[in-house]
């Protein structure tokens, strides 16, 4: 059994970062245990704390070439090569204060963050490490690149990467994270090709990147730098992807890239994500991940905070519950529901607006279950983006993933996906006026 453990003391880091260009500060402080790694935003005003986990991440399609998290209008931008470095250290719980929205570039790898935090030192703490353990296998692809992960006793890395560029052309690396931390690949440096240089820039990226930061890369070899060893260039992809993973908490996979990055990465993060949901609200916890003692709410629990009942209580459990952030409800259909007997009862589905009821409900929990909304009511405003993707029958289980919005003392929103099997089955932006009881 593996301890949590976080940072003896307090570290800090100034530098420019890489898209932006922007100077900012970045404080690390330790943590309690079960805490995760949490960010906050120095120069925001009441900025949200955001947990860097599979809920939080940005798309990528938005924030190209970078991992990016956030919560409502709160972003931090480039954090790869930080959680890298927790990653390959085992940081369970640390507190990020950062002054600007992208982390520092410093010298383009996770060698600093990996040296100072080694040289202050790690601490046990009184909790288990939650690990992510794959059971079943999964297959990613996009354009010519693809992702497979599958069950493994640790996390091991098997990476081809393939440029035209005739300096880098075709590498593999073979690479298993089990125990003490020994390969060089966290001191491996970013890099591009000269060709994308000009229109990186065009895009407003690589603002901050120098020739010391980012290895840039010509067709006889690299421009006014030098390579640390031979294969850097792959082992910054298997960096990158390290530091990616980390969003899914511990885990214990054989992950197999082909031309892998963040893109593609992000989409294997939503696949653990539904896989994690599914082995826990399953019931099927003895080899995934479970949530820590108290993450979870019964259905006397709910209806402490919830004044619906039967037949309106439409939730029969909350697995996850973040609070300010996230929560997770569980909802298992059965041909004993009372809208079966009128609706389509010669082949029963659930009401659509059921589902939505259902998914309001959860945030209603997320929502009302803090010191600040406790006893309050949530009344629906406006239900936007509604959109249902696939029927829902008699033994199926519901499973509702509810976001924090935009949350107020007289008004709140949430942002709520419901699924089956993994896959999604309604999804709708809900707005809801919180008022006295």
């Amino acid at each position: 059994m593996h301890i949590q453990r976080t940072i003896k003391g307090k570290l800090v880091f100034e530098g420019t970062g890489l898209h932006t260009g922007k100077q900012s500060k970045v404080e690390l402080l330790p943590a309690s245990a079960n805490a995760g790694i949490l960010f906050n935003r120095t120069d925001v005003k009441d900025s949200p704390s955001i947990k860097a986990d599979v809920y939080s991440v940005l798309d990528p399609k938005k924030f190209p070439r970078r991992t990016s998290i956030g919560q409502g209008d709160t972003y931090v931008h480039t954090i790869e090569h930080l959680m890298a470095a927790l990653h390959l250290l085992k940081v369970d719980n640390i507190q990020v204060n950062i002054s600007g929205k992208e982390i520092p570039g410093l010298d383009g790898s996770a060698k600093e963050y990996v040296n100072a935090i080694r040289k202050i030192g790690l601490v046990e703490q009184t909790a288990n490490r939650k690990v992510l353990v794959l059971r079943e296998p999964i297959c990613l692809e996009q354009g010519i690149s693809t992702l497979v992960a599958l069950p493994h006793p640790h996390l091991r890395i098997s990476y081809v990467l393939k440029y035209d560029n005739p300096v880098i052309g075709t590498q593999y690396a073979d690479i298993s994270i089990n125990g003490e931390l020994t390969d060089n690949f966290y001191e491996a440096r970013t890099f591009c090709i000269e060709d994308e240089v000009k229109p990186l820039l065009d895009m407003g990226l690589g603002k901050g990147s120098n020739y010391d930061n980012t290895l840039v890369v010509g067709k006889e070899g690299v421009l006014e730098n030098k390579l640390r060893f031979p294969d850097e260039f792959i082992k910054h992809k298997v960096m990158d992807l390290i530091g990616d993973l980390y969003l899914a908490g511990p885990i214990q996979a054989h992950i197999i890239a082909v031309r892998s990055g963040h893109s593609l990465n992000m989409k294997l993060l939503d696949k653990l994500r539904q896989y994690r949901d599914k082995t826990t609200n399953a019931g099927i916890g003895s080899g995934g991940l479970v949530p820590a003692s108290g993450d979870q709410l019964n259905i006397k629990d709910i209806m402490r905070i919830l004044p619906h009942r039967y037949p309106f209580l439409l939730v029969d459990k909350v697995t996850v519950i973040a609070a300010g952030q996230r929560a997770v409800g569980v909802k298992n259909v059965t041909m004993n529901e009372h809208f079966f007997q009128g609706h389509f009862p010669s082949k029963p589905v659930m009401p659509g607006v059921l589902i939505v009821e259902a998914m309001a409900q959860v945030g209603g929990v997320l929502m009302l279950g803090c010191d600040e909304h406790c006893g309050k009511l949530a009344y629906f405003m406006a239900a936007d983006k509604v959109k249902f993707r696939k029927t829902v029958e008699p033994g199926d289980q519901l499973v509702m993933e509810v976001e924090i919005g935009r949350v107020r003392s007289r008004t709140g929103s949430v942002n709520s996906k419901a699924f089956v099997d993994g896959k999604l089955v309604a999804e709708a932006e809900l707005k809801f006026a919180l008022v006295d009881n």
